[in-house]
């Protein structure tokens, strides 16, 4: 991992964690679920974890990156449907549990992590692109 990845993705860390505190001082339950923080943390977790396999699959070959990419998406993708049916089949779907707000919570939680993470892989693949094919 990249000493910019890291800044880069503690400033993403705090600037969640002020907006979902913000927003959760400012509209209560009602808007953002009491778990929220732990969903935000635990998707941000799987964030750092799916990039660190993918650099590591990618550094010992560059011709890795497809099957790293794809394996942190499935990876990213297991995890979060875990989360979702942990909470689910705890009695989260029961009326007055705030269903709504933890699937909001947690998809812009998913979104967000992923994007962070689609940004930070093909923004260091700049070098990469300047080495073109000759022609025939």
């Amino acid at each position: 991992m990249t000493r910019s990845f890291l800044t880069q993705f503690a400033a993403l860390v705090l600037a969640s964690f002020a907006v979902l505190f913000g927003l959760k001082s400012a509209f209560g339950p009602a808007v953002i679920h009491p778990l929220a923080p732990y969903v935000l943390g635990g998707l941000l977790a799987v964030t750092l974890l799916t990039y660190w396999l993918t650099a590591r699959f990618v550094a010992r070959s560059a011709d890795n990156f497809l099957g790293a990419y794809f394996g942190g998406v499935v990876l990213r993708l297991m995890l979060s449907l875990g989360i979702v049916l942990t909470y689910l089949l705890q009695g989260g779907a029961q009326e007055g549990r705030g269903t709504w707000a933890f699937l909001g919570v947690f998809f812009v939680s998913y979104f967000l992590g992923a994007g962070f993470e689609i940004w930070a892989i093909f923004s260091n693949l700049r070098p990469y692109s300047s080495q073109q094919v000759p022609e025939a």
